[in-house]
């Protein structure tokens, strides 16, 4: 069998990016069951709810939906355990400073394989408050109000 290669996206966190100022991006492998991963390769999860939790030196992902395989049988996972994040000893450190700040939080941002390794990147983000989702919104309406109009003029210029 041929050795996966690239990144294959599983689930994305499209919510987070709305409510959340990101500060900074990590990469983290995950602690998974082989049932997980089976799901995982069918392209079922989600992470709308998910959080991570720093807990003596170590980083665990809370609240992640990864649904029961099918084929599973008693050895089949539960659909919301908590996972344990691999990460090294520096990035956690760094991570438990900065969520000690007011305001700061850490979320998954995106799940997916990496030369067929499960990984999930992670961000520190500071939440937004509601002004400042209505501003980013009120700015990608602009962008894609101007892209629109660039468009139209290069067209009435060709035609």
């Amino acid at each position: 069998m041929a050795k996966e290669k690239g990144r294959k996206l599983i689930a994305q966190n499209k919510k987070a990016r709305h409510d959340y100022h990101i500060l900074d991006t990590y990469e983290a492998g995950l602690v998974l069951m082989g049932t997980e991963v089976k799901s995982l390769r069918l392209g079922r999860a989600s992470l709308v709810d998910g959080f991570i939790q720093l807990d003596g030196h170590e980083a665990w992902l809370h609240n992640v939906h990864v649904p029961e395989y099918t084929q599973g049988t008693w050895t089949n996972h539960s659909a919301r355990r908590k996972r344990k994040l691999l990460l090294h000893r520096d990035e956690i450190d760094k991570l438990e400073s900065k969520s000690q700040e007011t305001g700061h939080t850490i979320v998954p941002l995106a799940l997916y394989f990496k030369d067929g390794r499960a990984k999930v990147e992670i961000a520190l983000a500071k939440g937004k408050k509601e002004y400042d989702k209505r501003q980013t919104l009120r700015e990608q309406q602009d962008r894609r109000e101007a892209d629109r109009a660039m468009a139209a003029a290069r067209r009435r210029q060709r035609g």
